[in-house]
């Protein structure tokens, strides 16, 4: 655990700068727009240690599969995001020495990520020989034209002496990926063009021999200061510059505002559309000041704080973890393009390929539910339809029939090089379904269950009836040789999950058939064999349960092992995936996620309180939380179970996890789907809210350290405040028809 900003409610701020942690800062001070991000790197060069990042929704490349041995099955490439042009690029000379803040004499250091204004700026003051200057970055991506990024920068002689000022203004191609198999670039210029206040780059993704697209970006800036432009050389054939100059007195400032036009092949058919496009988009935005570009940027930030901020008082700490919580879920993905997913890491680093997990499905489409429009949910549905050619395929790489989604994806193929991912990992195909099934139960709209969703479903189901085996020796239908959510066991027999989430998806399925249309479900042709099928599974699904300790067993031979809770380890042990080998940890009983107790959320109505409680007292003591998602499901378990200090411990790690590297990973980039986790706790956890029968219900209790907590929840077109304090619960309608709901088991009318 280590904390590098200081706590306030809406900012993520330090004055306090250390190389050796600047990674941890730039993650953390990470901005997007859901179509492209960036990490928090500086603006000008710096010649210490750095993970410079810049990323643009749905453009990677396929990197090679290197494993020791080839078996069948394995997906040719890995899909990776693209470390994009850098396009932020901005150098100052001071007399014509360059600033580098690793190696220049500076003080007054701040790094401020306003996340109410979804705004980052950094300051310093810098001497140089007799020069002193203070500088000032800011920058911003736009939520009302996503294709832009604004910067500024503002220079002033502090010092008594004047200052020669330089700003070289630049959009460069020759960057690299750190997370990849491969040695050379991704990028091959295709133009350049620069003058004396604009210029701009088009590049292509580099020829890869899978098939996959190419992709082409365009980016053109256009800077606006009151210096003087300098006709100055390109500098390399990858890479434009706009220089600028001037002489500044005593006192005296300086500002260059940098607005870039972001494009991509995504939204184009040919260089010469996308090329006219960038040079269109960059003349609408030249005619209006910075100003204008921000307000239009904040209002939009305003109205989504305005639905879904959670305020909490009497505990700053927790505050600014589920706002930071929010900020960067809502900087990652706000559904205006089905065409994206949620990325485990977003626009924040490298890791986990940038691409689509599980994670989507079983974490963050109930928050989404919850604090946006019913249809950005609806599209993170839609992009699993969109992509069942690619679940036939890896299905059929398996030798089954049905779908099988991918662990790992851009387009639907799987992309994932490690085994006991790629073929085991499968109760992800029961997530996708229980996301139809949540967003149903949810909104109550049917219109997607019944058409595409039901051909998912289906297709699904038939996967699921493929891959069970019926044991002749126990009279059951079994799943062996899988990994379930707790990827700390690998290729188990019968993991409870699995097995769970496989039975429900075809007794789910069961159920919508018999709702389709006529054409629906001729369309989707089960046959009557097939529909007597699963309900063979269904009914004979072995589920395994150990009587005696009253829990249902994570897998077969669970029990057997060396059973010691994780408070015997020794604190320099943790965390385990860092200090331990991988047989080490196999062997071992320790749990890296919720995995039994992930099923029990997930149907957390369908157990009994004894139930609960019996499976949350086993599992949880050996559970070290080494996955990013754990800690969420727990404490709203916790909470259910009445464990209130238990529920608010583990909602602060899951508030707080990369704020604090709690696991010591976050200089790879944050965790972006767990960032599920703060609105999860607060709102299924402490005011306890379930759906029942197409009724919100609720039963709220105040955590100790906090003097009150409230939020507002969307729900079937009703917007709902629900206050928490001292006093009790209290509840709200802001917007839509009159509503009942069930507070602690009464009925509770809102108008």
């Amino acid at each position: 655990m280590k904390r590098t900003f200081e706590v306030a409610p809406w900012n993520i701020v330090t004055h306090d700068f250390k190389p050796e942690d600047k990674r941890l800062q730039e993650s953390m001070t990470s901005l997007g727009n859901g179509y492209m991000g960036m990490r928090g790197f500086f603006e000008e060069n710096y010649s210490g240690d750095s993970l410079a990042g810049v990323y643009l929704g749905g453009v990677w490349y396929p990197d090679k599969t290197r494993v020791g041995w080839w078996k069948n099955g394995y997906p040719d490439y890995f899909g990776k995001v693209v470390n994009a042009v850098n396009f932020i690029k901005m150098n100052i000379k001071i007399n014509g020495d360059a600033i580098d803040l690793a190696k220049d004499q500076f003080s007054d250091f701040e790094l401020n990520l306003d996340m109410k204004q979804a705004l980052l700026t950094r300051s310093f003051t810098v001497t140089k020989g007799d020069a002193k200057v203070g500088v000032k970055f800011e920058r911003f991506l736009s939520v009302a034209q996503q294709e832009l990024s604004v910067q500024r920068v503002s220079v002033e002689n502090l010092g008594s002496t004047k200052v020669d000022l330089t700003i070289d203004s630049s959009i460069d191609a020759d960057v690299k990926n750190e997370d990849a198999n491969y040695d050379e670039r991704f990028w091959e210029v295709l133009s350049t063009k620069q003058g004396t206040e604009s210029g701009n780059v088009v590049a292509k993704t580099t020829p890869n021999a899978f098939g996959t697209p190419r992709f082409t970006s365009g980016m053109e800036m256009r800077n606006v200061t009151d210096l003087k432009a300098v006709n100055v050389s390109q500098p390399n054939d990858k890479e434009v510059v706009n220089q600028f100059t001037g002489e500044l007195a005593p006192n005296d400032s300086a500002q260059l505002e940098k607005r870039v036009i972001v494009v991509t092949s995504r939204d184009y058919d040919s260089t010469e559309s996308l090329t006219a496009a960038m040079t269109q988009l960059s003349d609408q935005v030249a005619s209006q000041s910075y100003d204008e570009l921000f307000a239009a940027h904040t209002k939009i930030w305003a109205d989504r704080w305005n639905k879904s901020d959670i305020v909490i008082d009497g505990d700053t700490e927790a505050q600014q973890g589920i706002r930071f919580n929010l900020f960067e879920l809502f900087s990652t993905y706000y559904g205006e393009d089905s065409r994206l997913n949620i990325g485990p890491k977003g626009f924040t680093g490298e890791k986990y390929g940038g691409a689509t997990y599980w994670d989507t499905e079983a974490f963050a489409v109930p928050v989404y539910l919850g604090i946006t429009d019913p249809k950005v949910t609806r599209n993170l549905l839609m992009y699993r339809y969109k992509q069942l050619d690619g679940a036939y395929h890896n299905a059929k790489q398996q030798g089954l029939k049905g779908a099988l989604f991918p662990m790992v994806t851009f387009d639907g193929i799987e992309c994932h090089n490690e085994w006991e991912i790629t073929f085991e990992e499968i109760h992800r195909n029961g997530d996708i379904a229980f996301a139809i099934y949540n967003y149903t139960r949810y909104t109550g709209d049917t219109s997607y269950v019944l058409n595409e969703g039901s051909k998912v479903l289906t297709e699904i189901s038939r996967f699921w009836a493929d891959r069970v085996h019926y044991s002749q020796r126990n009279k059951n239908y079994m799943i062996h040789g899988v990994t379930g959510p707790d990827e700390y066991e690998n290729n188990v027999d019968n993991n409870w999950y699995t097995n769970i989430l496989a039975q429900w998806t075809l007794k789910y399925t069961l159920e919508i058939l018999k709702e389709v249309s006529p054409e629906q479900a001729q369309k989707l042709n089960v046959s009557d064999d097939e529909k007597k099928h699963w309900q063979d599974i269904v009914d004979n699904m072995y589920l395994p349960y150990d009587k005696d300790l009253n829990i249902f067993v994570q897998h077969d031979g669970f029990l057997d092992k060396d059973l010691k809770p994780v408070s015997e380890i020794p604190a320099d042990q943790l965390p385990l995936n860092q200090n331990w080998s991988w047989d080490k940890i196999l062997r071992s009983p320790y749990i890296k996620q919720g995995d039994v107790l992930q099923g029990i959320w997930d149907f957390i109505d369908d157990f009994t309180p004894e139930e609960k409680k019996s499976n949350f007292d086993f599992y949880e003591q050996y559970t070290v939380h080494e996955s990013s998602l754990s800690p969420a499901i727990y404490s709203v378990l916790a909470a259910d179970l009445h464990y209130e200090e238990k529920a608010v411990e583990l909602y602060e790690r899951t508030a707080r996890l990369d704020l604090d590297n709690y696991n010591n990973d976050t200089v790879d980039g944050l965790h972006i789907t767990a960032m599920t986790g703060g609105w999860i706790a607060v709102v299924q956890g402490f005011a306890g809210m379930r759906v029942r029968d197409g009724e919100l219900h609720y039963a709220p209790f105040l955590p100790k350290k906090w003097s009150h907590y409230s939020f507002r929840q969307v729900f079937r077109d009703r917007l709902i405040e629900v206050d928490v304090d001292q006093d009790g619960s209290h509840f709200k309608l802001i917007s839509g028809e009159p509503i009942t709901i069930d507070v602690a088991g009464k009925p509770v009318k809102l108008a």
